[in-house]
């Protein structure tokens, strides 16, 4: 169980991290979208500066354990927007544990939501991009990560609007 929590925690330290790096670009690509909707591809960096995890009775990870995390979107070495979220235990199975994860981040253009579940120890993830204010008014999207918890993570938001 130890090492579902720790691998937990890294994930959401990272969820946060690749959802700001997805959102927050400088940089985007359009293209058309069957629909006739414009999609807006976005990538970043980012660094977590806090993370809190609330762990319930029984001790140890069980349902309804919670973790909060926040961040800054990071490009060309400057901050352009910070976000946070939540991931909360739905479901154990042995050292597997599923979370319902919802993030929130802000930039100038204005904010985005996502929501996802993740199965601890997976090294990939598919957020859906739930809405957005600002610019991102209409947004649906997904933001896709990669190599999860490891150095090497990588994130693509392509937000359709």
């Amino acid at each position: 169980m130890v090492n579902a929590r720790a691998s937990l925690a890294k994930f959401f330290a990272i969820s946060l991290v690749t959802a700001l790096v997805g959102v927050s670009a400088v940089n985007s690509a359009d293209a058309d979208t069957p629909e006739g909707r414009q999609v807006e591809v976005l990538e970043l960096e980012v660094q977590n500066d806090q993370y809190a995890y609330t762990d319930l009775d029984p001790k140890g990870p069980s349902l309804g354990d919670t973790y909060v995390y926040s961040g800054t979107a990071i490009r060309d070495g400057r901050s352009v927007g910070r976000g946070g979220g939540s991931c909360q235990v739905i479901h154990i199975n042995g050292e597997e544990l599923t979370t319902q994860c919802l993030i929130t981040m802000e930039i100038k253009r204005g904010s985005l939501t996502m929501q996802s579940l993740w199965v601890s120890g997976t090294s990939s993830l598919d957020m859906a991009i739930t809405g957005g204010t600002g610019d991102f008014s209409n947004a649906r999207g997904i933001v896709h990560y990669w190599d999860i918890a490891t150095p090497k993570e990588r994130v693509r938001a392509e937000i359709m609007r």
